[in-house]
């Protein structure tokens, strides 16, 4: 069977029309994946991780210094130093540091691990933080205990989301 060339033409301008409304359709949808009340996390998101990690048990303030720029230019590399007043060893030592953002998309950033041949439970990185918002270290404590200690940031260039 033989299609005659206005039959093709038809075709293709249907198959145009059909990638156009495709297109539209996906340009829609990430546009909601991406918008800011869906990417970043909800302060009721940061809440719900340090209640996992702790297991619901209570948040004692001190030991815990967290150490973060208070105003930050860029947040795709923001330094962040946490220590935590431990003596180290074998009876009473930091068993893990985690630390939560409320404002990035996955509100708990990283967990260190430390044992008491850490030596110290001092650490230093850079993070990315998708806007101001506030930051938690949480110390878990080998008597099962944990520790925090926060700080407020006011980002003014948002990292973790970019633009598209």
């Amino acid at each position: 069977m033989m299609y005659s060339e206005s039959h093709f033409s038809r075709f293709q301008q249907s198959r145009r029309a059909w990638f156009k409304r495709i297109q539209k359709l996906g340009l829609m949808a990430l546009g909601v994946w991406f918008s800011p009340s869906t990417v970043f996390a909800k302060p009721e998101d940061a809440a719900k991780a340090i209640q996992a990690i702790t297991g619901g048990k209570p948040l004692i303030n001190g030991k815990v210094n967290l150490v973060i720029p208070t105003l930050i230019e860029n947040g795709n590399l923001v330094v962040l130093k946490v220590s935590v007043e431990s003596p180290m060893t074998e009876n009473d030592y930091v068993k893990a540091i985690h630390v939560i953002a409320e404002g990035n998309p996955l509100p708990n950033i990283f967990t260190a691990y430390l044992t008491p041949r850490s030596g110290t439970a001092t650490l230093t990185t850079r993070v990315r933080l998708a806007d101001s918002q506030t930051v938690w270290a949480i110390a878990q404590m080998s008597n099962g205990s944990f520790y925090q200690g926060q700080a407020e940031t006011l980002v003014t260039l948002s990292a973790c989301v970019e633009s598209v």
